[in-house]
């Protein structure tokens, strides 16, 4: 990425002429080559993924996890939640679907937690931001924690906390539309197709976040991060749970952001807590999510998930 790198101190010290040191030019600087980069990732990694997900239909992965039992079928759903993104409205018909279909409860909730915390988007981001290292282990927490939530929600049998509407059809398996095969370049079509469906949804998340990314590398001062959530500080991982919970955007919105505080002096365990906290426990998909399942149940996932989350964190800030 040294082009890129190179391209955008050209373009603010050379072209328009900033001074080096300038925080408004490191900001500009930063804006530049993280768009360029992203961007490109973004460009190739959906199309290819867009032609694996030609191969999994919402459909397949629901006849796949029906009848699953648990701790294999949790680890099977947060497999096929990685390739499988899903937006906040997506979470009903999925939901009824495949508890219709069969699909354990706890088997259900490991892809509805995998989907959105872990899919190509995130991976992309964190890539081309924080490099394959951190990238990894984002995916790791992601995927354990999709699979010991679903589990231990399995392990506490609240099928009587899903609303009664969702169990009032037992609706039979349907074949996909999607389940002709298609020839290569029929699925290359489709790919294209979706990537381009994909960034027309995320572009602005992308260009906000990396703009707020590069106002807080410009700006920020990094004793301020250094001394609310940096790693001298006991309470910053259960504090960045709770700021994560009312704030709504998705990983292309928060990832910019949070490489800009890990940049400061936010603790990597921190930084990626907070990006799971936004990504999964956001109000309008718990607002959504009410209205299939009882607020016990609601309850006790986002108890879970919280305490979750703050444990990888306090790990994670050890270790690294």
């Amino acid at each position: 990425m040294g082009l890129l790198e190179d391209f955008g101190a050209w373009v603010v010290y050379s072209l328009v002429g900033m001074a080096h040191g300038d925080p408004l030019a490191e900001a500009l600087d930063f804006f530049i080559y993280d768009t360029l980069k992203i961007f490109l990732l973004l460009i190739f990694i959906t199309f290819f993924v867009g032609i694996i997900r030609s191969y999994i239909t919402p459909e397949r992965i629901r006849d796949l996890l029906a009848n699953r039992k648990y701790g294999t079928g949790n680890i099977l759903a947060a497999l096929l939640g990685i390739p499988t993104p899903f937006c906040t409205c997506s979470v009903i018909p999925l939901f009824i679907g495949f508890i219709r279909a069969g699909v354990p409860l706890g088997v259900t909730f490991s892809f509805l937690i995998s989907s959105p915390v872990i899919n190509e988007v995130a991976v992309v981001l964190l890539l081309g931001l924080v490099g394959w290292e951190i990238t990894a282990l984002y995916i790791g927490i992601g995927f354990v924690i999709a699979v010991v939530v679903g589990y231990i929600l399995g392990l506490l049998h609240l099928e009587d906390q899903i609303e009664e509407f969702v169990l009032s059809s037992n609706a039979s398996k349907t074949v996909s539309a999607s389940g002709k095969e298609f020839t290569l370049k029929e699925r290359m079509a489709i790919a294209y197709e979706e990537s381009k469906e994909i960034i027309r949804q995320i572009w602005l998340y992308i260009i906000v976040g990396i703009g707020i990314g590069a106002l807080v590398h410009g700006y920020a001062p990094e004793d301020f991060f250094l001394k609310y959530a940096g790693p001298d500080n006991p309470f910053a991982v259960p504090v960045v749970v709770l700021i994560g919970i009312p704030l709504y955007s998705n990983a292309a919105g928060t990832i910019p952001i949070v490489q800009a505080l890990m940049a400061k002096g936010m603790a990597t365990g921190t930084a990626l807590v907070l990006m799971m906290s936004i990504t999964a426990l956001s109000f309008p998909q718990l607002l959504i999510l009410r209205k299939v399942v009882k607020t016990k149940l609601l309850a006790i996932l986002v108890a879970i998930l919280a305490l979750s989350f703050i444990a990888i964190g306090y790990l994670f800030n050890m270790i690294l």
